[in-house]
C-alpha cells in the first residue's frame, strides 16, 4: 500500500502525550504543510495561532468544555478563518470592496479547516499524535477577548499535538462506516432502517443500535457543549450580518 494512503487509513486521535518536546524544525515543518494546503484562489483565507503561554494553554483547556489535556499539549494550534486581511488590503489601497459576507465566512472556514487537516497528515508522517477540538467554536464571547480576535475573524479548528504514548499508539483506531453508505451517486437520497443503522453504528450487535442512539444523543447531540457551541455560531453569525448592515 502507498505509505500516504497507509498512514491518512492508519491516523487516530491522540489525547495522552509523553513529556518530550516538539523540535522546532518539526514544528516548522508541520507548519509549512498546512500553508501548502489547497486553497480558494491562492487567497489563504486564514491565520494560525500557534498558542506557546502556558497560562493561555490552561484556560483554553477550561473553555474548550474543560479538557485538561489541552494544558499538556506541546503544540496547540487555533485556525481561524479571517475575512480581514483581504478586507483591510482592499481598503488600504483604494479599492472599492464590499463587505465581508457569510459566503466569504464560509469559504474561509473550509480554507482553514483544509489547512489544518493537512498539518494533521504532516503530524503524522513525523511521528507527532495530534487531536481536533471542535469546542474552539464556543464560548464566543471569551475566546474573542481571550486571543484578541478582531472583526471577520473566526476560530474554526483547534490542534493539540504531542508525541503519543505507547497506550496510544496501540489503541485501536475507531471503525468507520461502508463507502455504500457515505458515497452515493449524482444526487442525494435518505438512508433508511439498516442503512441508516450502517452508516452511524459502529458496534457489533444490531440489537444494540437503538439504545447505543439514545445514549448517543443525549451525551453528544443534546449535550451542554453542542448547545453552547449552536449559540456561539449564530451569536457570531448575528454579529457578522449585524456589522455588515451596519457598515
Amino acid at each position: 500500500m502507498n505509505d500516504v494512503i497507509r498512514q491518512l487509513y492508519e491516523r487516530k486521535s491522540t489525547r495522552v502525550f509523553e513529556e518530550r518536546e516538539i523540535p522546532e524544525d518539526v514544528t516548522q515543518q508541520i507548519l509549512t504543510a498546512a500553508c501548502m494546503a489547497p486553497t480558494a484562489g491562492n487567497q489563504q483565507l486564514y491565520t494560525v495561532l500557534r498558542i506557546t503561554d502556558e497560562a493561555l494553554k490552561n484556560q483554553l483547556s477550561e473553555s474548550c468544555d474543560h479538557q485538561p489535556f489541552i494544558a499538556q499539549g506541546k503544540l496547540v494550534l487555533i485556525f481561524c478563518a479571517d475575512c480581514r486581511k483581504w478586507y483591510r488590503a482592499f481598503k488600504e489601497n483604494g479599492c472599492d470592496p464590499r463587505l465581508p459576507g457569510e459566503g466569504d465566512l464560509l469559504l474561509a472556514v473550509s480554507d482553514a479547516n483544509i489547512a489544518a487537516q493537512n498539518a494533521v497528515v504532516a503530524a503524522h508522517a513525523l511521528g507527532v499524535g495530534s487531536c481536533y477540538i471542535g469546542d474552539i467554536m464556543e464560548n464566543i464571547e471569551i475566546h474573542r477577548d481571550m486571543l484578541h480576535l478582531p472583526q471577520y475573524v473566526f476560530p474554526c479548528a483547534m490542534l493539540v499535538m504531542g508525541y503519543p504514548t505507547p497506550q496510544q499508539l496501540e489503541r485501536t483506531k475507531p471503525r468507520r462506516a461502508p463507502l455504500e453508505c457515505i458515497v452515493l451517486e449524482n444526487v442525494y437520497r435518505d438512508l433508511e432502517g439498516d442503512a441508516l443503522r450502517d452508516a452511524l453504528y459502529k458496534g457489533d450487535v444490531p440489537a444494540d443500535y437503538k439504545r447505543w442512539l439514545h445514549a448517543f444523543c443525549e451525551r453528544k447531540y443534546n449535550s451542554s457543549f453542542a448547545r453552547e457551541m449552536t449559540r456561539s455560531v449564530r451569536q457570531y453569525l448575528l454579529d457578522f450580518a449585524k456589522t455588515t448592515e451596519e457598515s
